[in-house]
């Protein structure tokens, strides 16, 4: 990969704005997150975060199901054993590089 070199100015709150290429080349988009690592020779290292990263596209689906279950109002087709286990386990933290404990059909 080429060396990118860009320009950023830091404003009065200590903020930035990541140049397009920057963006770019690191694959993050608005609400996308970087991680910031400080060397001891003094070099900053800026990556992707990917350890938690969420789609706003399904995040915001997944908050609509949830909403629609809380309230009652299913969304039209989905079965209620599939919305009562999806109520079930809303707000239970998922890793997705974990394994399944049961056979799961596609």
């Amino acid at each position: 990969m080429p060396t990118i070199h860009e320009l950023a100015t830091i404003t009065s709150k200590g903020q930035i704005t990541l140049p397009k290429p920057i963006r770019q080349a690191l694959g993050v988009d608005v609400g996308g997150k970087v991680a910031f690592d400080l060397h001891e020779d003094g070099q900053i290292v800026v990556s992707r975060a990917d350890a938690e990263h969420e789609d706003p596209v399904i995040g915001a689906f997944l908050d609509l199901l949830a909403k629609d279950i809380e309230t009652g109002r299913h969304v039209q087709g989905l079965p209620d054993d599939l919305a009562r286990a999806m109520l079930a386990h809303a707000g239970h933290k998922v890793s997705l590089g974990d394994d399944f404990d049961e056979d799961v059909e596609i």
